[in-house]
């Protein structure tokens, strides 16, 4: 378990400047955290370079983007992307004349999963396989990017790689009831890790979030070599999630949404980050707060957390620009609803005792209750229904504030040389968006 080490100042260190180049080792499709930082880096003036996942034919096979897609996804960027597929996780991989994991899982039932086993030396060969591809491309893509690095440039590098459920259909099913389900619905979490499924998720999970950052690390590896004989410096950034503090009866206190089935590749992740650091690499696991994406939705409740940043605002000096972000949010709530009482209900549910029990560090990431989930996604719901519309939400606006604050804390804080792993929590958020828009 990683010592908790939030970041409690704003850093202001920068060593990247026009000329150096920041190299996204992840694909980005729609906005999310790593937006925050590609921002930072444009305004450093640094050259943007990515990569792709790459795209799957009609028989899976995996394969490079097409001419149309490649200048799609480079315009979607704002810069070069070299077009080698480096898509994470092993779940399609097999050796030769054998079936990937995916096709292995292909009957599981809704009836019949906690009990279906697999081989689990045809899953290692198949992990083995899907690894040598991907380190094998990674040490190409990398060669591409090295003659994109110019002599006396810096580099950052920004892992954004994370998720890893293999495509099958029961899955869906399963993942409503354990994250959605309530009464007759629930689905226990434990029951998901114990069955070889669940295990088979669990050890994706490693590879695509946690095991990449080391391969990334690995594979810059000459890159790194060149850039620091010149006097240059190398910084890797990861996003983990390990629970965030917000303010609970005044005072900031740590809590997490549950079950974060993913929370075990994210400590594989700050081990990777933590090893590194001790070898001399400056790699930095930025935990950052629970917002809403396209793929955080399942997770009923995970945006509860969010609403108390209001009240971080206003407390970390906010004025006039806080009292127009809780404006925003009153104004998507529906008639006779105020944002106070609001606020007062996630109060209340974070003092429930059910709520409560789930708030202990040391035994993170523990598996869901039906008590939780009655609470949990109970209050969801009724806070969702208060809004005039179900698709304008106010952890929407708050998700949008989290990038923005997120963004100049990584990229400064990564500058600074601070530590293996940091929390992002409310406080250090609110008090860098104040600073923005002072």
């Amino acid at each position: 378990m990683t010592e908790f080490t939030p970041l409690r100042h704003i850093p202001d260190a920068n060593v990247f400047r026009k000329g150096d180049v920041f190299v996204l080792f992840g694909e980005l499709f729609g906005r999310g955290y790593v937006n925050g930082l590609i921002d930072e880096a444009r305004k450093a003036g640094m050259t943007i370079v990515g990569i792709t996942v790459g795209r799957r034919d009609e028989s899976g096979a995996l394969r490079a983007l097409t001419a149309e897609e490649h200048a799609e996804a480079e315009e979607k960027l704002g810069g070069t992307i070299i077009n080698v597929p480096l898509m994470a996780g092993f779940d399609m991989d097999a050796p030769d004349g054998e079936q990937n994991p995916t096709e292995l899982l292909a009957d599981v039932k809704l009836k019949t999963w906690q009990d279906d086993k697999l081989d689990w030396a045809k899953i290692e060969r198949c992990r083995e396989a899907g690894v040598r591809r991907f380190t094998t491309s990674a040490a190409q893509a990398m060669a591409e990017i090295d003659k994109l690095i110019p002599d006396g440039a810096n580099v950052f590098f920004a892992h954004t790689m994370a998720g890893g459920i293999p495509k099958i259909k029961a899955f869906l099913a399963i993942a409503n009831r354990i994250y959605k389900g309530r009464g007759e619905r629930f689905e226990s979490s434990r029951a998901l890790l114990d069955s070889d499924l669940g295990k088979l998720i669990l050890m994706n999970f490693d590879e695509v979030t946690a095991n990449t950052l080391k391969y990334l690390i690995d594979a810059s590896s000459a890159i790194r070599e060149r850039v620091s004989k010149a006097g240059g410096e190398v910084r890797y950034t990861a996003y983990g999630y390990h629970g965030t503090e917000i303010l609970i009866g005044g005072e900031y206190v740590w809590q997490t949404y549950t079950n974060y089935t993913q929370g075990y590749a994210k400590m594989r992740l700050e081990s990777i980050a933590e090893a590194a650091w001790k070898a001399g690499v400056y790699a930095t696991v930025f935990n950052c707060p629970e917002i809403r994406t396209n793929s955080s939705d399942i997770f009923v409740g995970v945006e509860l957390s969010l609403f108390p940043l209001l009240t971080a605002l206003k407390k970390e000096g906010g004025g006039a620009w806080a009292e127009q972000q809780w404006q925003i949010c009153q104004d998507l709530l529906g008639e006779g609803t105020s944002l106070q009482s609001l606020l007062d209900k996630i109060e209340q549910y974070n003092n429930d005792a059910t709520s409560a029990h789930f708030r202990n560090f040391e035994a993170w990431p523990m598996d869901n209750t039906p008590a939780l989930a009655d609470v949990m996604i109970g209050t969801s719901e009724e806070i969702t229904g208060l809004h005039k519309d179900k698709k304008a939400l106010i952890t929407d606006h708050l998700s949008s504030l989290v990038l923005e604050g997120a963004g100049p804390l990584m990229f400064h804080g990564a500058s600074e040389k601070i530590a293996p792993v940091l929390w992002l929590s409310h406080d250090i958020i609110a008090r860098q968006l104040n600073e923005l828009h002072k």
